[in-house]
């Protein structure tokens, strides 16, 4: 099973000799098998959100033990159902839904109508990276509208996308000479580095004063994407804050889903959903797998 981690199981297949069907006949039966005695009944914190399984728009949801790190459920689709066909699996290896306090989701409706309904007792983070992409987005949408007059914008896309300290000297050298242009862009930057101060606030109370502020700035910046993205923070107001309580966030959950695609990569693929979960499963499920020996 080591080898079928990092290697493709085709590849597998013609190392060993064997047709790579009977090779994921073996690994779905192990997988399958070390799920079953799966417990989990010390799950309260998690994390889920979707990855792409093939090109198109065909998901699956990954669901997380932040405690563990250990990747829980694989299921298609990224509806509320997901939600709900997780609490399912959850009790059917001695977990409770009503034990799950926290939750660090993004801000998919379909994610927050499932935790409210499947979760009962869950308090909802909005994973605040996910929260500064909003707002990074809303940067890029000036920065698009304002090429159109300014083409010294053009190319500096990923200048308006990093903190400053991240610059390389080129793109540093570009930024300094951008940046006393009096640019709507320039505008909506700061904007957004200043929403990312709010998470170094020292308390929920300073941060919740903070934000107010963010938002009066925003909402009159005179600039319509970052209008649009503070009223979509304001919205989603409570589940930010919750972040001081919570100090959870989607960094796990990044990392593993970055080694999925990496293994779909080398794999070029898989031909099944089924074989895309068993390889989730094996890859980040911390599963015990027992093998004969």
């Amino acid at each position: 099973m080591t080898m079928m981690t990092s290697m493709p199981v085709a590849a597998v297949g013609r190392l060993v000799g064997e047709h790579d069907t009977l090779l994921w006949r073996v690994l779905h039966h192990y997988v399958e098998e070390a799920r079953a005695r799966a417990d989990y009944s010390d799950v309260t914190r998690a994390a889920f959100d979707e990855t792409a399984a093939r090109r198109g728009h065909d998901y699956v949801s990954l669901f997380v033990d932040l405690d563990g790190p250990r990747v829980l459920f694989v299921t298609e689709g990224k509806d509320a159902s997901t939600v709900e066909k997780f609490a399912a699996d959850l009790a059917e290896h001695g977990g409770m839904a009503g034990n799950v306090t926290e939750v660090c989701i993004d801000m998919s409706p379909a994610f927050i109508k499932g935790t409210d309904a499947h979760l009962p007792n869950a308090n909802i983070t909005f994973d605040k990276f996910h929260a500064i992409k909003i707002i990074n987005e809303a940067v890029d949408l000036v920065r698009r509208a304002e090429q159109m007059d300014r083409p010294e914008l053009k190319k500096t896309r990923y200048i308006w996308l990093k903190n400053e300290g991240n610059l390389t000297k080129v793109q540093r050298e570009t930024f300094g000479g951008l940046a006393d242009l009096n640019l709507k862009t320039a505008r909506a930057y700061q904007i957004r580095l200043t929403f990312q101060d709010l998470y170094a606030q020292p308390s929920l109370a300073a941060a919740r004063a903070f934000l107010k502020k963010w938002y009066f700035w925003a909402t009159h910046s005179r600039l319509a994407p970052i209008i649009k993205a503070a009223r979509t923070i304001k919205r989603h107001w409570e589940g930010i804050l919750r972040w001081f309580e919570s100090k959870i966030a989607n960094g796990i959950l990044e990392g593993i889903n970055s080694l999925v695609q990496a293994a779909k990569a080398k794999a070029r693929g898989y031909r099944s959903t089924r074989n895309l979960k068993a390889i989730i499963y094996l890859i980040a499920g911390r599963l015990e797998l027992k093998l004969p020996t």
